[in-house]
């Protein structure tokens, strides 16, 4: 759990809230926005939809929401601890989103209100309520030790990545990793015994656990999978090489050891590009000699060309267009002139090879050699400097 104490004020970013103990001992909560994982932007704010005025998201730990049902007509907003209804017991969450906007999250996360039961919202999080809440959750990291212990004696081969306590601390849910599948019936038993608790196993794949952990990936922001990404897709190495990424472990990999979801949020606009290119499988033949192709920058449609093959020093640049004009010329027998311009110069290129970037000594100061100082002349006219 990833706490931040600020004087006696406590950021607790796995549930977006802050606690605060007053001087009177009384316990204060209050929803932190900046902290929340899969948060969502109102963006249907102020937008009346009777069909959802008592509908709301109520977020738990780190990812984990739900749609309840405001029964009682209480009056209830954004930020809000409540009390809702749990298979057994009951929990405690934050409302998160109203109004329409909810029916939006429902549809996207496929659920049917026809179908599925909505649970309902008690009431508001009263100081009782809230003090069990923080008893729990002050549970939540000695349990996760231990029961990794008790995993691990009994030669399970499992991770238990996280430990979520239901907010009444009756029930506890264990999130996990495995392979191949894990026989815990054993396991649920020692729990159950070691807790006395309700235990409930979930398994998460790699992905899921760092949206669950959260931090930051290498372009500074927040992961994605902790801020929107609910449904993951296969990610290959072919969206990689479809635009010309190096083929680098390390570069590729994001913190949960598997390909980065970045990865796919380009390959639609690039393999439109691949398919507007044309295929350059040969030499174009000009009357001055054939031209090789070098290099291809397919996002602007322009392709470079040399008489000398493989040699980046002089080449010129042509459209897919004139390329394409070229190769019907040619299948027809047909040569242009030449590949230069009419001027016969060389066009600038417009962008920078790789090539020495990964020299070992390209951060070393190159050392100027000193000039020597003419020492003044002496009085008898003689040169001062020894021979």
């Amino acid at each position: 759990m990833d706490i931040m104490e600020e004087k006696n004020i406590i950021y607790d970013c796995s549930r977006g809230c802050t606690t605060e103990r007053t001087d009177n001992g009384e316990l204060l909560c209050e929803y932190h926005h900046g902290c929340c994982k899969l948060h969502d932007f109102n963006w249907l704010g102020g937008i009346n939809d009777p069909k959802f005025n008592n509908i709301f998201e109520v977020r738990f730990k780190n990812t984990r929401k739900g749609f309840y049902e405001n029964t009682s007509r209480q009056l209830l907003k954004i930020g809000d601890l409540v009390v809702v209804e749990a298979v057994t017991g009951h929990d405690v969450g934050i409302i998160t989103l109203e109004g329409p906007i909810v029916g939006r999250q429902m549809l996207r996360n496929h659920f049917d209100m026809e179908t599925k039961e909505i649970r309902k919202i008690y009431r508001k999080a009263r100081p009782l309520d809230l003090e069990k809440w923080q008893e729990a959750i002050a549970r939540e990291n000695s349990t996760m030790i231990r029961a990794r212990q008790i995993a691990a004696d009994l030669g399970l081969d499992m991770k238990i990545g996280d430990v979520e306590f239901q907010g009444d601390g009756s029930k506890a849910i264990f999130y996990y990793i495995a392979d191949e599948r894990v026989d815990f019936r054993q396991l649920i038993k020692v729990f159950a015994e070691e807790f006395r608790i309700r235990i409930e196993m979930k398994q998460i794949g790699a992905r899921q656990e760092a949206g669950l952990i959260g931090g930051l990936g290498v372009c500074g922001r927040s992961l994605c999978c902790s801020k929107y990404i609910s449904n993951f897709q296969s990610i290959s190495t072919q969206a990689a090489r479809c635009q010309d990424l190096s083929l680098n472990p390390q570069k590729l990999a994001g913190q949960c050891g598997k390909l980065k979801c970045c990865i796919n949020y380009e390959v639609p606009v690039y393999v439109d590009a691949h398919n507007n290119t044309p295929v350059v499988n040969a030499p174009l033949e000009f009357q001055d000699g054939p031209a090789w192709l070098v290099k291809t920058d397919i996002l602007k449609g322009i392709m470079w060309f040399s008489y000398e093959e493989g040699n980046m020093s002089k080449m010129m640049p042509l459209t897919t267009e004139e390329v394409r004009r070229i190769k019907a010329a040619n299948h027809k027998g047909i040569k242009p002139a030449t590949l230069l311009k009419e001027d016969g110069k060389e066009e600038a290129m417009d962008f920078v090879s790789s090539i020495g970037d990964d020299s070992i000594d390209r951060f070393d100061k190159k050392g100027r050699k000193k000039k020597r100082k003419k020492r003044p002349a002496r009085p008898d006219g003689k040169s001062s400097d020894k021979q």
